[in-house]
């Protein structure tokens, strides 16, 4: 019954989300691991290199503990005839799949009713590059983008390692990759306190890029005009070029699926990253309608890895 619980977890994210009164009440679990971060950083995050990294395992550490140790409790005191329900609300607060695809969507109909300026606006809240460097087309490959990303580590990861160790492996995952995204970057101020927090996520997010590739994969099967020999064939000429051992897999197929050219040189801080490029010989002048393309190979994508768990629940009770 390993699958049980990420199985309703997805399903109660994906009818309610995390609801925006319970945020506004009482934060979220990434917000909570976030301040626990902020607030070591300010201490440790000083020195020496040597000194630097230290604090920067010691942070990731009290991260990881910090969380592992509430979604024990919660596991524990969830233990009544509501428990499994109860437990799986706490859990779809890990998955991000409704909140993703709202976002991304978002784009799209910032960019088709509102124009460019809408729409750097609205991707602006979804990725980290400069938005007033992009055109209709940038802003629309970076929505793609971290779409095709993002459901490698806001979706798939969380429910891999829920299905792994529970709840404690979900948390314990989704403490890892928020001290990434707010530690672990190659600059003059993170570059040694970060450091172990990058290899970790690096580490953790192995098997979910290689998952999430093969859904994209298998989804480009069902969804029409989608291609799955494209995105096989990008996956294994581009996935291993792209400068992290993740990202490339999931942007590879999404590129590969449905004839794009995405990454490439982008801009991050006024500082240019010369990327490699997902899906060569793709389009790379995308538009609003290409982002709803994408969109139907993520939610199809996202169906099967549910209908993946439903099985293995329903040969776990034969």
């Amino acid at each position: 019954m390993i699958a049980l619980l990420p199985l309703l977890a997805m399903l109660c994210e994906l009818l309610t989300g995390y609801p925006d009164a319970l945020y506004r009440r009482i934060g979220h679990p990434v917000v909570w691991i976030g301040a626990l971060i902020r607030a070591l950083e300010r201490g440790l995050n000083t020195g020496s290199d040597l000194r630097r990294r230290v604090g920067g395992v010691v942070t990731l550490l009290a991260a990881i503990a910090a969380a592992v140790v509430a979604a024990g409790i919660c596991t524990m005191v969830l233990s009544g005839s509501l428990g499994p329900v109860l437990l799986a609300v706490v859990a779809g607060s890990l998955i991000a799949q409704r909140s993703l695809g709202q976002h991304v969507r978002a784009v799209a109909i910032a960019l088709e009713e509102g124009g460019l300026a809408a729409g750097r606006t609205a991707v602006s809240q979804i990725v980290g590059r400069d938005p007033e460097a992009l055109d209709v087309a940038g802003v629309s490959r970076a929505a793609v983008e971290s779409l095709a990303e993002n459901f490698s580590d806001g979706v798939v990861a969380p429910v891999v390692w829920m299905t792994i160790a529970g709840l404690p492996g979900a948390a314990a995952y989704k403490a890892i990759n928020t001290a990434d995204s707010m530690i672990g970057h190659r600059n003059a101020r993170y570059g040694a306190f970060g450091w172990a927090s990058a290899r970790l996520d690096d580490l953790v997010n192995l098997p979910a890029s290689r998952l999430a590739a093969l859904l994209l994969v298998l989804a480009a099967v069902i969804v029409p005009g989608a291609s799955a020999r494209g995105a096989l064939r990008a996956i294994w000429r581009d996935a291993g070029r792209h400068r992290s051992p993740n990202a490339g897999w999931p942007e590879a197929a999404m590129a590969g699926a449905l004839g794009f050219a995405l990454a490439g040189p982008r801009s991050y801080g006024g500082v240019t990253v010369d990327d490699a490029v997902m899906g060569a010989g793709g389009r790379r002048d995308l538009g609003p309608g290409d982002i709803r393309r994408a969109l139907r190979l993520y939610w199809v994508a996202d169906g099967l890895m549910a209908a993946g768990l439903a099985g293995v629940v329903v040969i776990g009770l034969a």
